[in-house]
């Protein structure tokens, strides 16, 4: 396939590591249909099989954006980082589902309240170097770039930066539900509530900005006009659906 190929191109560390996390997206797959373990009411092997699934997007996505910059030890150092931040958050991940604890939001013993902490802090670091990413997107020189594709990667890293760090006020929770326990009636594999407010909601739109924004510049909306339009009324509707949970409120009734 030429995606792949090209994409093994651009990043090779990434292509490879995106690999690795869809090997472990079947494996949780095969899981959820063998395990009857389960972690707040839904079995536990779905949420790492949403976390490989979500890693192997983020990776290629990063890997095709930053084959567009030029290569250096910045750009590999932000690679590597990548790589060992989210193995070390899917390891864990793992690991907790396969003894049906939470990973997240756990600090009932010192040693999960420290790795709560640790992944946290890695994340953070993670996110912060993306931004400096974005950052070379506004400061590169790339005349070979659509004008209005180069807009929705800028916007996208932006978005996806913002919304990644939205995950802070979960963690200041220690739950990702407004109004009520976590672990409630959800939407099917998402487990969005349908009951109360969900802060997961805006986490996974904004963040997907990442994939959204430059596809539409690249293939629907090629002026640059109507990228960033199109930009400000997406960061419009994340940050609506945002507000929207911290009210209580779920984005659906069941």
């Amino acid at each position: 396939m030429e995606f792949l190929n090209e994409l093994y191109l651009r990043n090779t560390p990434l292509y490879y590591f995106g690999w690795i996390s869809i090997i472990g997206a079947i494996g949780c797959s095969i899981m959820v249909n063998v395990s009857t373990i389960e972690v707040l009411g839904i079995n536990a092997w779905i949420k790492p099989l949403k976390f490989f699934l979500s890693t192997t997007i983020f990776c290629w996505s990063m890997a095709w954006y930053l084959g567009y910059l030029p290569q250096n030890s910045i750009i590999s150092l932000y690679v590597w980082t990548v790589i060992v931040v989210l193995s070390f958050e899917l390891i864990y991940i793992t690991y907790q589902a396969a003894i049906g604890q939470l990973s997240h939001f756990n600090v009932s013993t010192s040693f999960h309240s420290s790795m709560f902490s640790l992944m946290g802090m890695a994340i953070s670091i993670m996110t912060l170097f993306t931004a400096y990413i974005g950052i070379l997107f506004f400061t590169t020189l790339l005349p070979n770039l659509p004008t209005a594709y180069l807009w929705g990667i800028r916007f996208g890293i932006f978005f996806f930066v913002v919304f990644a760090f939205e995950g802070g006020l979960m963690g200041a929770k220690l739950a990702h539900t407004v109004g009520g326990p976590d672990g409630e009636l959800g939407i099917k594999f998402l487990n969005w509530s349908l009951t109360k407010g969900d802060l997961r909601i805006a986490h996974f739109v904004g963040m997907h900005a990442l994939q959204v924004l430059p596809i539409l510049g690249y293939f629907v909306l090629t002026s640059t006009t109507s990228i960033i339009a199109f930009s400000v009324i997406y960061f419009g509707i994340a940050t609506s659906v945002l507000i929207q949970a911290l009210m209580g409120l779920p984005l659906v009734k069941g």
